[in-house]
This record gives structure tokens, C-alpha cells and sequence, in this order.
């Protein structure tokens, strides 16, 4: 809030003032202090005159219309009258004898009431000078009192008393009240049922502590309103609005009430506004507003939001407090008088003025001044002051002019201080409406007129350099023009719309339209304007080309009262239109596929009396009643600010910014937009607009990105296209627009392309019409893609004459031609002409026409023609089937050979079947595949069953397998049936069917694994009736029930033993159920019979139980009886079983495992080198057995024998004695052969010590040299894997394994030993020269070795 003056004299010094403003206009403020005067200001705060009175002022008032001030003084018996209109003073005697000391004007009619301090009245009429005397109206002085709008008078007077009177002074209510009145008012109370009686509620303040409202009507029902202690005294009250009231309170305190019946004596709104004290309220109903003000600052509030304190003015220099505020009937002033006497005036409300040209605004911010700015540019604001109070502002380049009725003063805009220089003034031949300005000139609007004129010229050259518009008054009245640098622009009430040239002043482009042009808006160039007519339609118009374009604005709302172009340079199509709550974003799009177009972009929120002045890229600069200017961002430019901010927007969001950013033409945001955050969907969005737009480049990069593979090379093939018609009808086309696509090819150079897009789009009727006028010799393949289609969709009638339109008879499209023939040939057999159809396709070599043909009709029932058709076009299988549906045998018989379906073997077989041909039916039946039938004619006609047996088992038939056991059943043959019910899967027939015929064994052979868990108990159960307990047994070990299968198998009898304790032993293994296996040790232990059972049992059992160290242990104590008993291969066997099955567990081998075997091994080589002749090995082996004779107690003799002969033939005579040696013991002596004991005792009587020394080789593990057949190394202490072909140690380079056993081997003696022998000495496995590797790194062979041993 500004404050426009302050007044301050002397005289009133150190006094509350008394003051009024004018009313209605509020031109001047009349202020009285304490000294004998009034003096008369204006509202700029100049002295305007004086009035000298006999007395102190004690009340003055205004008229209704602001003509007239009354004065009373003390001391005078006289009113005094001042008329502002002429400024002339006059006095009237009231004739009245006491001291007047209220006085008050009429609201509606020239009535004065003046009131006197003993109580007297008069009525004064102004216009008819007459006076009414009331002598006694009350007791005491009258104080206070307000007319309503009826001309009722209400007084209130020191003797607590309030009357009313009529206009002519009658009393029509007198009442008495509790205190002495303060303020009245007449309003009108708010009631449910709005009651049309007028004013005809008074209120009035009693005693400054009970606000009491008195219906006139209703004398008796007074309210009387009385508040907080802590409130204060009533200062000052005001009614507004719907029946509200509006208090201030002594201590500050601002509330307001409502006198509505349901809600009187309720506070709507209550603050504390002023901390000590509150002196004054006002209310302006124009501005809406409500002020107060107390200690030293003045509060302004909106009323229809009473929270918002728009405003708060502080006046620190007021140190002894304010007095009493006013505001004028139109809200622009506010008054505030002070303690001190003085009289502040502030700026509440400006007319709101204002222009632009390009950047720079011009708008008023005080009464008196005038501020032009150019923000866009970074200019320094300049404040204009003016003479007068504007009515209208205008800027232009280098001036700017305000002015008011009929005068104008210019201004020129400089670079020194103070910015601007006072040109001159100048007066028009009427009052202006309206001014522009350019560079040179100035244009006045008035009265239907326009005035140009220069700005700047010389009084001579006024003369000449001026012209007055319409040079034709059959033109009509001007209703508004616009300047722009270089053409005068005026629109008439007749609606022409005129263009005049500044040059040379000539009219040089007119349009005329069908109703008035109240406003013109060219843009910055005047190449485009949008004008406002008297329906409230806007349009846009090229004045360049007026006759082509003129389009009307979409949307365009009839409440819009001005345009403002975009001054930004890159935004050149953009504008507003705009009214009092809302701005219209428009854009203009000059080069799109659709021609010229306007669009609307969308709208925006304008805040209260905002005035939009100028428009740069997308931000609105407004002009508000405060004087000042407001940026407001369009929300149609909403995408300019996501690059400021880093928000996250929704997609929806982003889309909505991007269909503007593109409906602007901003291609570069929407590209980024795009690039941050798009969906597919949005670049396809973009990529479509830059095709309206007709930017191929950049299309061809947004599909680019969004993968459009096609669209990209669509446009790279028309990007060079510079015809504008043709290039447009490419990217209609690609828009699918195509009938715009049509017309725009057929304006451009090349109207075929329009013929070549129709036939593309297989809109044939088009392409027919198009070929008729641009390529008639195209006309028969049109008509033939077009029959075609007619096909397609079953219009048969024109798709004939269609084909019949398009044959050539040109050898060069025979193709064609014959594709033609084929759809006449079909359309004819469609149409019912058969023959013709028929006999075409017989003619045309196509076998596909013939197949075609024949379908046709085949579906039309003609099944004859259909079939000789499919013959002759070699569809053997079709042509089969249609002559089976018309039962022509003959023929299909004869077909049968070329047929492949099985179908139609089967219908043939059938039919053959009904003939009796049982023969023929089964081959038929064998070419379908249909086995069920084959195997039932073989077995009930042609009684065939082992070629049924055979297709039984050859085709795995369920059903041929129940017919094959059916007719086995009728045989006899049990067996054979239930094998075949078991492979028709027919389990429990034939379980009924053995149990019946005791052929149980058979059943439970051929169920075999098929079998589930209930029909391997149904069998255990049945053999558990017989007391058959080796199969009971077998079958509940199968189904999982091992303690009864467990029972059974030690129940057989001693005949079946074998096999029983295997059994019962792979059971207990499979149970894992300790319970059971302790059941068979004693069993296997002979606790339950006391008959033992063989070792061999006990040591199966461990292993069926996995338990191998037990195993490993029995196995043991096995071998050692074995070898006890003499059975050598048998105790080998036993260890090299048990030695595999711990390797495989990777269980740690037992030493004396190990070394049995070695030494059993060893005597089993013996054998084989002694049959090879090869002694020498055959001695060492048996060198070791004798060593470990002990192990072989059965046949000491015979082995220390055989090592004597051996080593006495190898040449070992010293091991040869020491064996003989130890056959000459007495326990041994009598038991040597006789034919060797003389040459043994011989051997021991003449010694011969000689021994063949045996050969060293390096130790497997550390390389020590030693004896070949030795087995520990006396260097690294490790055991020596040995060669199962030899016995002796391994050598890491002559290293090979068994491939069955892995036992290792020597390579070179392994292949020497199979030269004869076929099986691996070990193992026993056959084993052939080609199967042995030698194995170049044996490492891991001596790890695991070293780790068993």
C-alpha cells in the first residue's frame, strides 16, 4: 500500500481531525481541525480551497453525489454550503436559536437533518429550500443518526433515547435505551425468508458496551448483543455483506457477527489486530476489503477470507496513536487521521492501465505515475510523473502517452536521468478510446474515427504529416485499430478489417466479414492478427493473403476481451487470449501436412484482477490493482521448467508436456523430454507430430531411436522430395490419412502415386476410379487384384465380370491371363453354370485350379463332377473320398494303390467287411493301421490266429490282446490267455483266471516288474495258501512286507535251502531292520535248529547289509577254511570278491586280506608258468608259497615238493636243499611222493649251494634297487603293488592295469602271457592283447595303493 500524501498543518496540530471524503467520485477530502476553517483538498493532496467559518467545525457531510458540502460551526446559526462543481461557498440561516451539533445528507434524496445540542431538528430541503423546524424531537443534545434508503431518519441523542422519523420529521418509533447511543445504522437483518421490507433494522451502539438491533416493524423484540469484559469498549462497528456486522474493540480486538436469527450472538471471526488499543474500522464494499487501525499501524483484511490480512502499514512517527479511517466509494484512497493531526492518504486500489510494445510495458503505480520497464531486455524501470490521472496509457519503441477525455501527453524515453523527456501535449477532436504508438506515429481512436499522426514532428509538418480515418464513411465507424512498425490496422462496425501502409498511407489489403470487429491484434510483423467480432468469435487472419486464410479460433471463449502475441523470437506462431479468471494458450502451425491450422493449447488459472500485459516464452507478465507486475507461468509451458527442476514427473504428467511441447512446436524440449523419461508411446507421439509438421529429418531421428526400422527407411527414400503437395501426400499416406494422402498427390506433379497407394491399400473401387483417369492400361490387374477380393469376401457376381475385365489376350501376361481363366472358372461354378466351370478347369493346366474347383463342388454336393476333378488334378486321396460319399467302389477300388490316407483304407475296409470280402477287409484294415479290426476279421472270419498272435505282439494292441486271450479261453489254453489279459492290462481277470486253473506260477511269471504293490501281495497271499513258501516269500518281499516274506523263506524246506537263505538275505538287506537281521544271524548261526549253516551265508548277509568290515572279517575266516580244506581257486575268489567290494566302498583294505590273497595269487601264477615251461618264475612264486607253508595245510608236502623240483630246474640249488631240507622233518618224511623222495634225500645228502641270483629293479616309490619279486622296501618301508601276471613288484615304466579287475600288471610280461592265456589271472574276465594300455603316468595307481596299504 503506497501512501500518496500526507496532510499537516499547524493549526491542527496536537487535535483529532474531523474529515469526509467526496462521495461517489472522492475527488477531494474536506478536513476541519481546531481552528475556524476547512480547508478542501484534492485527491492528490493539493489544496484545493478554503472555507472561513465564525466558529470551530462541528460536523460537515456530503451530499449523495459528491456535489455539495454541508458545514456547521460553533458559534453561527448558519449552515454553510460549498458546491464542488462550481467551487462557490453559500450560507442558509437554519433559524434554529441553540447550538447545532449534528448535521447529516440524505442517501437518496436532497434532504439535510440538522440537530441541535437541546434536542431540536430541522429538515432541510436542498432542492426545494424549504426548511422543517422540529422543536423537542428529544430532551438532550442528538449525537448521532443515519437515513435508510427509505428516507427514514433515526436519532439518537444524550438522553438515551432513539427516535425515528419520516422525511418530514414526523415520529414514527421513539424507545429508550439503557446508555447513550453511539453509532446508527439502518440495514437489514438476515432472515430465513428474505423479507422485502427494506432497511427496517436499526442498531446502534449503547453506552459503547451493547450493540442493540430494533426492528422497526417490531418495537417490542429488541436484541441486545453484549460481548467479552476482556474485548473493551465498542469503538466503532459496520454492517457488510449478507447481514454481517463488523466490531472494533477498544483493546484491540476485531470480530465480526452475523444477524442471522439461527446464529446471532455466535463470533464468525475474532481477532486480536492491535496489541494496546483499536481506534477505528472501515469497510470497502468495492474492494471487498475491511481495515483497522490502533497503536501505531493499520491491518487491512480480505472479507471474503477474514484470515488473510492482505496488508499491514506501519507509522512509526505516529507516537501518540491514529484516529479515524475512511476509505472513498471506489476504494482507490484510505484515509487515516491521527492524534497528532495529521491526515495520511494511501493508495489501496489503481485503475488498472497498461501496454506493451515488444518487451517493454508501460502501467500505472501511483495515481500520478507511470512506470515502463522492459524486464526481458534488463532495462532500469523509469517512473514517469504526470500531470493528471490517466484514463489511458500507450508505449511504443521510443514513447510513451498518457492521457485523458480528449488530451494526450507524450513523452519520449532517453538514456540520461531522468529516462524520459515531456514532449508535449496535444488535444483530439473528441475523447479518446484508445491510442497506439510505433516509432514515428501515434494513432488516437475516438468517436469512430482514427487519427494518425506523428510524434515528433515540427507544427508545420503536423499539419501535413496527419490523417484522419475511414477517408470513406461508407466504410463505417472504426470500432479499433493497432500499429505495428510498418501498417495502421482498423476494424469496423461493418467488419472490414483494413490494412493501411505508413509509407505512403494507402490501403493495401482489405477483408471483409460478416459482423462488426471490435478488437485487432496484429502480431509483431503484422503478418498474422487475430481480430474479435461482435458475436464474440475470434479469428485468426493473414492480412497478406486474405482471401485464403482466415481460420476461426477453436474454443475460442465469448468472455475473452484481449490477445497477446508471444515476443519471443524463436516463438512466432504462439498467443494468449485471455479474460478476467483465465488465459487461452493458441498456437498457429503454418506448414503441416493439413495446411495452416490454429490450435488451442490449453488453459491457465489467472488470479483475481490481474491484467496480462506482455507475453514472453510462455511467462505471462500481469498487472495487478496494487500497481505492481506478476510473472505468470503459463501451464501450457509447463516442460520449459523440467529442466530447472529435477522433479520426477508421472508418466501422465510427461505426456501431457509432451502433447504441448509439440502442439508449440517446441520439437527441441520434446525431444529432451523424450530422452529423460519416455515411454514408447511418447516417441511414437513425437515421431507423428514431426510428420504433420513435415520435418523428415528429424522423424527419421526419433524413429531412429525408437526402432522403427520401416518408418525410418519409408523416409529416407522421400527425404529429398521438395515438392511440397507430394511430399505431404508421402507422410499423410504414412499417417494413414488417406484420403488426404489421394487429394494431395493429385495437386502435386505426380498423380500416380495416389493410383499406386490405392492399389497398395487394396482399395480397389478407388484404384478403378483413379486408373480410369491416370493409367487405363493398369485397369486389368487392377481388376483382377479387385476380383480377387470380391472372392475373398463372397461377392461372386462382380468378381466374375471382374475376371472377365481383366484378360489382356497379351502373350506377355499369359500368367495373368490364366490366373484371370482360373477365377472365371470358379466364379462360373459359384454362379451354378457348372458345365462352363468345369470344363475351363479341365483346360487349365493348373492342378491347384482343379483342386480349387473341386472343393467347390464338393461343398455344393455335386459330387461326381468333384471327384473327376480331383482325378484329373491327381488328388487321389480326395478324389477317393468323394467317390466313397457317392458309393462308387469301382472307383476307389481302383484308386487304392495312389491312396495314402488311412481314412479311406478304413471306409474301403468297412465296406468290404459289410460285402463279406473278409480277405480284401483285412488288407484294408492292415493299410488304415486299424489293428483291432484286422486281429477280430483274422480271429472271427478267418479264423487266423497265429497271424493275429503275431500283430498282438508286434503292435502291443490292448483290445487285440483281450481278443486274442478271449479265443485262447475258449481253447483251453490258460496259460496263453492269461499271458495275453496280462498284455491287454486286464491284471485282475487274469489273476481270477489263474487262481481258477491253479496257473498261478504262470501269472506270477508273466506279471513280472509290471506288476503294482497290490497285485505282487494277491500273489504272496495265494502261494501263502498253498504253503508254497519260497513264492509267498519272494512276492511279499516284492510288495515291501519283509518280516512276512522273511518268515516264509526260513520256513522252506531243506531242498530249497539254497535259494530260501539268499533270498531271505537280500530281503533283510533291502528291510534295513535290525529286528530281522539279528532273526537270520540266528538262523544263519544255527540258534533256532542247531544246525550252523555255511560261512558263505553269514558273509552274504554283511554284504547285502553293506556292513564290509564285517564282511571283510568273514570273508576272511571263509578263505582261511577254504585253504584249510584246500580249495585255493574258491579262497582266491572269496578275498578278491571282498578285496573289489572294499576298493568300491573306499574302505580301508585289511593287511592280512591283502596279503592272503597276494600269497593265494602267488600259488595259483605257480600253475600257469610251470604249463608255459617258464620255470624260473614258476620257482620264485613257489619260493613264497613254501615261505608261508603254513597256510596251506593240506598240501605241505606236495607243495615243498614241487618247490624242490622247481628251483632244482631253474637253477635255484641252494633254495632247492633248503626245501628239501625241510621235507626230511619226520612229520613230512613218510609223506613224499615215492617217485621224488630218492632224488630228494640225495639233493640233502651231496649239497650244492649254487644259486642263480635274482635280478634287481628300482622301487615304484623312491626308486631303491631291488629284488624283483621282493614286495616291502627296505629303503621307503612302503608295500609294493605286484603284477598279477608275475607276482613280482610294479615298475612305474612298464605299467598297465587289468581293465576289468584294475589289478596292475607288468605290460611287457601281461602281453607275454596272453599269448596263451585268454583270461586275466586274476580276475578271471577275458581279457585279449588289444584291451591292455600301458599307462604312461601311473602316480595315481601308487597314491591309492600306497593309501590301501
Amino acid at each position: 500500500m503506497k501512501n500518496v500524501f500526507i496532510l499537516s498543518d499547524k493549526a491542527w496540530a496536537g487535535s483529532s481531525l474531523l474529515y469526509k471524503w467526496q462521495r461517489t467520485l472522492g475527488n477531494y477530502i474536506a478536513v476541519a481541525g481546531q481552528d475556524n476553517s476547512v480547508k478542501i483538498f484534492d485527491r492528490h493532496g493539493l489544496k484545493w480551497t478554503e472555507l472561513n467559518l465564525p466558529g470551530r467545525c462541528v460536523g460537515m457531510d456530503w451530499d449523495k453525489d459528491g456535489d455539495i458540502l454541508a458545514v456547521i460551526a460553533a458559534k453561527s446559526s448558519f449552515i454553510y454550503l460549498w458546491d464542488a462543481s462550481v467551487n462557490k461557498t453559500s450560507q442558509i440561516d437554519s433559524g434554529m436559536r441553540d447550538q447545532m451539533s449534528f448535521i447529516l445528507w440524505s442517501k437518496t434524496g436532497p434532504l439535510l437533518a440538522v440537530g441541535t445540542v437541546k434536542g431540536n431538528l430541522l429538515i432541510y430541503n436542498q432542492q426545494t429550500s424549504r426548511k422543517i423546524p422540529v422543536l423537542g424531537k428529544h430532551t438532550k443534545k442528538i449525537t448521532c443518526g443515519c437515513w435508510s434508503s427509505q428516507n427514514l431518519l433515526a436519532l439518537g441523542s444524550d438522553d438515551s433515547t432513539l427516535s425515528i422519523s419520516n422525511h418530514e420529521g414526523d415520529t414514527v418509533r421513539q424507545t429508550t435505551l439503557r446508555g447513550e447511543p453511539a453509532e446508527i445504522y439502518f440495514s437489514i437483518m438476515k432472515t430465513d425468508e428474505r423479507s422485502s421490507q427494506g432497511e427496517s433494522t436499526v442498531s446502534v451502539s449503547v453506552d459503547k458496551k451493547i450493540l442493540m438491533l430494533f426492528n422497526i416493524n417490531d418495537p417490542d423484540n429488541r436484541i441486545e448483543l453484549t460481548f467479552q469484559r476482556h474485548y473493551g469498549n465498542i469503538v466503532s462497528y459496520r454492517w457488510y455483506g449478507d447481514g454481517y456486522i463488523l466490531i472494533g474493540f477498544s483493546h484491540g480486538y476485531f470480530v465480526v457477527i452475523s444477524t442471522h436469527i439461527r446464529e446471532i450472538g455466535e463470533e464468525l471471526y475474532q481477532a486480536r489486530n492491535h496489541k494496546d488499543s483499536l481506534n477505528s474500522v472501515a469497510i470497502s464494499t468495492t474492494l471487498n476489503k475491511a481495515a483497522s487501525c490502533g497503536d501505531n499501524s493499520i491491518k487491512i483484511h480480505e472479507l471474503s477470507e477474514l484470515k488473510d490480512i492482505s496488508n499491514v502499514v506501519r507509522l512509526d512517527d505516529e507516537t501518540k496513536g491514529l484516529d479515524q479511517l475512511s476509505w472513498t466509494d471506489d476504494g482507490q484512497l484510505l484515509a487515516v487521521s491521527t492524534q497528532k493531526g495529521t491526515l495520511h492518504v494511501f493508495l489501496t486500489k489503481l485503475p488498472i492501465l497498461g501496454d506493451s510494445f515488444g518487451t517493454r510495458v508501460a502501467y500505472l503505480t501511483s495515481l500520478l505515475e507511470v512506470t515502463v520497464s522492459n524486464l526481458v531486455e534488463g532495462e532500469t524501470p523509469v517512473a514517469i510523473e504526470v500531470d493528471v490521472e490517466p484514463n489511458f496509457i500507450a508505449v511504443g519503441p521510443y514513447h510513451v502517452a498518457v492521457g485523458m477525455n480528449n488530451r494526450a501527453w507524450f513523452y519520449a524515453l532517453v538514456d540520461h536521468e531522468p529516462g524520459f523527456n515531456k514532449l508535449k501535449d496535444f488535444e483530439y477532436l473528441g475523447t479518446i478510446a484508445r491510442m497506439c504508438l510505433n516509432s514515428d506515429y501515434a494513432a488516437a481512436l475516438f468517436e469512430g474515427k482514427v487519427q494518425l499522426h506523428m510524434i515528433e514532428g515540427k507544427n508545420q509538418e503536423e499539419k501535413n504529416q496527419m490523417k484522419l480515418f475511414p477517408d470513406d464513411e461508407r466504410k463505417g465507424r472504426i470500432l479499433c485499430h493497432a500499429l505495428t512498425a510498418d501498417f495502421l490496422y482498423y476494424g469496423t462496425d461493418s467488419g472490414n478489417v483494413e490494412c493501411v501502409l505508413l509509407e505512403n498511407w494507402k490501403t493495401v489489403d482489405s477483408y471483409s466479414h460478416s459482423v462488426g470487429v471490435r478488437r485487432v491484434f496484429p502480431d509483431l510483423n503484422g503478418t498474422w492478427l487475430v481480430f474479435i467480432d461482435d458475436k464474440n468469435s475470434g479469428f485468426l487472419l493473414s492480412p497478406v493473403n486474405a482471401k485464403g486464410s482466415c481460420f476461426e479460433l477453436p474454443n475460442f471463449s465469448p468472455t475473452i476481451t484481449g490477445v497477446l502475441w508471444d515476443n519471443w523470437h524463436a516463438d512466432r506462431g504462439v498467443f494468449v487470449a485471455y479474460d478476467s479468471d483465465k488465459v487461452y494458450t493458441y498456437a498457429l502451425h503454418k506448414t503441416t501436412i493439413y495446411g495452416p491450422r490454429v490450435v488451442l493449447v490449453g488453459s491457465t488459472a489467472l488470479l483475481f484482477s490481474q491484467k496480462p500485459l506482455l507475453l514472453y516464452n510462455g511467462e505471462l507478465t500481469c498487472q495487478t490493482a496494487s500497481g505492481k507486475t506478476s510473472e505468470v507461468a503459463l501451464s501450457t509451458h509447463a516442460f520449459l521448467k523440467r529442466s530447472t527442476s529435477t522433479s520426477t514427473d508421472s508418466p501422465a504428467g510427461i505426456s501431457t508436456q509432451l502433447s504441448q511441447a509439440l502442439m508449440l512446436k517446441r520439437f527441441h524440449e520434446a525431444w529432451d523430454l523424450c530422452k529423460s523419461a519416455g515411454s514408447d508411446a511418447d516417441w511414437a507421439e513425437l515421431g507423428k507430430a514431426c510428420l504433420v509438421h513435415m520435418d523428415v529429418d528429424l522423424a527419421i531421428q526419433v524413429n531412429r531411436i525408437s526402432g522403427n526400422v520401416g518408418m525410418v527407411l519409408s523416409l529416407q527414400g522421400i527425404q529429398g522430395a521438395e515438392e511440397r503437395n507430394l511430399l505431404a501426400g508421402h507422410l499423410a499416406m504414412f499417417l494413414c490419412d488417406y484420403n488426404l494422402a489421394e487429394t494431395l498427390y493429385l495437386s502435386s506433379s505426380c498423380p500416380v502415386a495416389a493410383l499406386e497407394m490405392r492399389r497398395d491399400l487394396l482399395h480397389w473401387d478407388n484404384a478403378l476410379m483413379l486408373a480410369e483417369r491416370l493409367a487405363e492400361d493398369q485397369i486389368p490387374f487392377i481388376s483382377k487384384e479387385y476380383a480377387i477380393h470380391l472372392e475373398f469376401i463372397g461377392d461372386y457376381v462382380n468378381a466374375l465380370t471382374h475376371y472377365e475385365k481383366g484378360m489382356t489376350r497379351n502373350n506377355k501376361f499369359q500368367e495373368h491371363d490364366e490366373s484371370c481363366q482360373g477365377g472365371v472358372a470358379r466364379m462360373s461354378i459359384r454362379m451354378g453354370d457348372i458345365r462352363r466351370g468345369v470344363a475351363q478347369a479341365i483346360q487349365h493346366p493348373s492342378k491347384i485350379l482343379k483342386k480349387e474347383c473341386g472343393a467347390i463342388l464338393e461343398s455344393m454336393k455335386q459330387f461326381s463332377e468333384a471327384a473327376q476333378l480331383y482325378e484329373k488334378g491327381q488328388y487321389y486321396d480326395k478324389a477317393a473320398s468323394v467317390y466313397i460319399r457317392c458309393k462308387n467302389w469301382t472307383k476307389v477300388g481302383e484308386l487304392l494303390p495312389h491312396v495314402s490316407s488311412q481314412k479311406i483304407h478304413l471306409q474301403y475296409a468297412k465296406a468290404k467287411e459289410a460285402d463279406g470280402k473278409y480277405k480284401d477287409a483285412a488288407q484294408a484294415y492292415e493299410s488304415a493301421k486299424d489293428w483291432d479290426n484286422m486281429i477280430r476279421v483274422l480271429l472271427d472270419h478267418l479264423n487266423n490266429p497265429e497271424e493275429a498272435v503275431r500283430i498282438v505282439r508286434e503292435t502291443q494292441s490292448i483290445d487285440g490282446a483281450k481278443m486274442v486271450a478271449r479265443f485262447f479261453l475258449q481253447l483251453n489254453d490258460y496259460a496263453t490267455a492269461i499271458s495275453f489279459l496280462v498284455l491287454s492290462q486286464c491284471n485282475d481277470e487274469a489273476f481270477q483266471l489263474a487262481q481258477q486253473h491253479g496257473q498261478m506260477e504262470v501269472y506270477a511269471d508273466i506279471i513280472g516288474s509290471e506288476a503294482t504293490q497290490e497285485d505282487y501281495q494277491s500273489i504272496a497271499l495265494y502261494f501263502e495258501g498253498e504253503k508254497k513258501h519260497l513264492q509267498a516269500g519272494k512276492f511279499f518281499q516284492k510288495c515291501g512286507q519283509y518280516s512276512r516274506a522273511l518268515k516264509h523263506f526260513l520256513k522252506c524246506p531243506n531242498t530249497d535251502d539254497n535259494l530260501a537263505v539268499e533270498m531271505a538275505i537280500e530281503t533283510v538287506g533291502q528291510a534295513k531292520d535290525g529286528s530281522l537281521t539279528n532273526q537270520l544271524i540266528d538262523y544263519l548261526m544255527g540258534e533256532s535248529d542247531g544246525m550252523p549253516k555255511d560261512a558263505k551265508y553269514l558273509f552274504r548277509l554283511y554284504m547285502a547289509l553293506q556292513q564290509y568290515r564285517e564282511a571283510a572279517r568273514t570273508a576272511i575266516i571263509i578263505a582261511r577254511e577254504e585253504q584249510c580244506a584246500g580249495n585255493y581257486r574258491n579262497a582266491h575268489d572269496v578275498l578278491f570278491s571282498m578285496y573289489t567290494e572294499l576298493q568300491a566302498q573306499k574302505i580301508k583294505i585289511p593287511a592280512e586280506m591283502a596279503t592272503n590273497l597276494m600269497i593265494l595269487h602267488s600259488y595259483l601264477l605257480v600253475k600257469i608258468h610251470v604249463k608255459r615251461g617258464d620255470h624260473l618264475k614258476g620257482a620264485r612264486m613257489l619260493i613264497r608259497v613254501s615261505n608261508n607253508i603254513s597256510k596251506f595245510p593240506a598240501h605241505v608236502v606236495p607243495i615243498l615238493t614241487s618247490a624242490v623240483i622247481e628251483c632244482h630246474r631253474a637253477g635255484l640249488k641252494n633254495s632247492a636243499f633248503s626245501f628239501a631240507a625241510m621235507l626230511m622233518r619226520p612229520e613230512y618224511r613218510n609223506k613224499i611222493d615215492p617217485k621224488y623222495r630218492k632224488k630228494i634225500e640225495a639233493m640233502v645228502r651231496r649239497p650244492d649251494t649254487s644259486e642263480l641270483e635274482e635280478e634287481t629293479t628300482p622301487c615304484p616309490f623312491c626308486g631303491f634297487q631291488l629284488p624283483q619279486n621282493e614286495l616291502l622296501c627296505s629303503s621307503c618301508k612302503n608295500n609294493l603293488p605286484y603284477c598279477v601276471a608275475t607276482g613280482r613288484h610294479m615298475l612305474k615304466e612298464d605299467w598297465s592295469v587289468c581293465p576289468h579287475c584294475e589289478f596292475p600288471a607288468l605290460y611287457s610280461q601281461l602281453i607275454l602271457l596272453l599269448e596263451t592265456e585268454a583270461v586275466c589271472p586274476m580276475c578271471s574276465e577275458s581279457l585279449s592283447v588289444s584291451q591292455v594300455k600301458k599307462i604312461s603316468d601311473c602316480s595315481q595307481y601308487l597314491q591309492t595303493d600306497q593309501q590301501d596299504q
